[in-house]
């Protein structure tokens, strides 16, 4: 997959101050804020940044966490992980893997069959309805 980088001034110019501050700088949007925490809707969630499509809204669940959460990507190589040694925890980052854009973090207590709970901030996602 071809990486898309570009200045921190170019991301500035097409994202919001919160989508930046997000997406470019490892943010989080408060918990139960999100545009997507409770949306059910039919569709695929793309990256806010580059539009790849990283989840699909049939693997999304209510995880109580207070982000949208799913037990996995939409393709294996969409996203990156990353180890997370801030505030004072490990965590393990989920990154656009086209764009390197911040997504959440993804936890081992997740729903069968993968187990796992991508903890995503809407703030990084974009829904497009089926």
């Amino acid at each position: 997959m071809e990486k898309i980088v570009k200045s921190e001034q170019e991301w500035r110019e097409l994202l919001s101050n919160e989508e930046f501050q997000v997406c470019r700088q490892k943010g989080t949007e408060r918990a139960f804020t999100g545009e997507y925490n409770d949306e059910k809707a039919a569709g695929t969630y793309k990256c806010r940044c580059c539009g790849l499509a990283l989840f699909a809204s049939d693997t999304k669940y209510d995880s109580g966490s207070g982000w949208p959460s799913f037990y996995q990507p939409s393709k294996e190589d969409v996203v990156a992980v990353n180890r997370d040694i801030s505030h004072g925890m490990v965590r393990e980052e989920v990154v656009c893997a086209r764009c390197d854009a911040h997504l959440g973090h993804v936890f081992p207590d997740g729903p069968a069959p993968t187990g796992q709970r991508y903890c995503i901030n809407s703030l990084s996602l974009k829904l497009e309805p089926k």
